[in-house]
Order: C-alpha cells, then structure tokens, then sequence
C-alpha cells in the first residue's frame, strides 16, 4: 500500500486515503488504513511498543481521498469534539449519471440503515429509525450524460452521498450498490474527499487541505474543470 501524507505534526496526520482500502479492519480481514499507518509510523519513528492513532471519522472502502486521524488521544477527543459542533467541514467530488434537478441546492433526506445487509435506504420522516441527512451541492459541469459536482455534508451518515443522489434519480457514476447499472462490474465508483477544513487540535488555526481525483474514467472527461 501507498498512502500520501498531506500534513503532519505532533497531532495530526492527514493523508490521502487510496480507494478500495477498509478505513479499520472488518470481516474481510484486508490490509486496512488505520493499522497500516500504526505500523509505518512505529518503523518510521523507530518507537517502542504501540503507536496511538485516532480514528475521528470514515469514508466507505470504496472512496479515496483526504483523511485524518489524530496522533495524540488529546487530539482525538478535540476533534470528536469539533465534528460534534459541526466545526469540521468536508466536501467531495462526484460524479452523477444523468442530470441533477438545479445547477445548486441542499437537499435533506431521511436514512435507514439495514445493518444485516449494510444497505441503506431513504424513507419517511416519521420512519422509527430514520436519521436525517443533509448536504449542498454545486453543479460544476455537464458532459456525455454525467454531471460533475461539488458536495458538501452537513451531517455524517453511512453512504449518505450515495443514497441521497440515488434518491434524486442520478445514482453516482459506478455506484452499483446504489442504482449505477450501466458500467462494467468493479468499476471504480466517482466519489472523492477532495476537500477538508478542521480545526487544529492545539494551535489557532483551521488546516485545509485538498486531494484530486485520479485523471480515470470519468473523472478524465472533466480534466478541464
């Protein structure tokens, strides 16, 4: 495994995460990104016994891009604290098959999560489980019946993007599990954390950072943007 560090301190490592690699272990028992980075960090640094390394949040296997974790649990607990209070914003790259209803907007949809079978599902408001998911996005360019956007959450929840575009008629480029029948099996899905803003867990200041999309298919057909 190859993974770029973006920014690095006493507290923090941000790095881009590569696609198709679990955020922590799960059952398929693969390599995942947080013992990775335990392990290159203890040979790196040359440290006796474990390394601390705080997960603060995820994105789903299939998703590449920025990522961070905290170095220190002080850092960890600041920044839970920060995603608590919404203080850490997160905006990614899709790509939509079809074309979204207006050119911006934010949208607002209620989830339910089959955890026997790792689906969710948009439902109704008064639905017993339903949790509330919002987001905006901002249409960035339209071409070969694929819509390129910038989204930006406003809540975390399980493969939200996916389920709140699917719910909007235009399932994400790849995206199989959630309405993309029109690509071949294994194709990559386009979805990119290409952006993030949080505040740094000691000093005065917000770190931003951004990842870009590999230059495939379909990110390739918006190169010029």
């Amino acid at each position: 495994m190859k993974v770029a560090i973006l920014y690095e301190d006493n507290h923090l490592l941000v790095v881009e995460k590569p696609v198709n690699v679990p955020v922590q272990e799960d059952s398929s028992k693969d390599l995942d990104l947080l013992n990775y980075l335990k392990d290159y960090i203890k040979v790196r640094d040359n440290k006796p016994g474990n390394v601390y390394m705080g997960l603060v949040h995820r994105l789903d296997r299939p998703v590449g891009g920025v990522m961070v974790f905290a170095k220190t649990s002080k850092a960890a607990s600041r920044l839970s604290n920060s995603i608590r209070k919404h203080e850490l914003n997160r905006f990614y790259l899709v790509v939509a098959m079809g074309k979204l209803p207006k050119n911006s907007d934010t949208i607002t949809h209620y989830l339910w999560k089959n955890r026997k079978t790792n689906q969710v599902y948009s439902v109704e408001k008064n639905h017993p489980d339903a949790k509330k998911a919002e987001l905006s996005y901002e249409v960035l360019n339209h071409k070969e019946g694929m819509t390129l956007s910038r989204v930006e959450l406003h809540t975390g929840r399980s493969h939200q993007i996916r389920v709140q575009f699917q719910a909007m008629g235009t399932p994400l480029y790849g995206d199989q599990k959630y309405g993309d029948k029109r690509v071949k099996p294994h194709t990559q899905i386009a979805l990119w954390a290409n952006e993030i803003e949080i505040p740094h867990p000691t000093l005065k200041e917000i770190v931003h950072l951004t990842s870009r999309p590999p230059q495939s298919e379909p990110w390739d057909i918006f190169k010029d943007i």
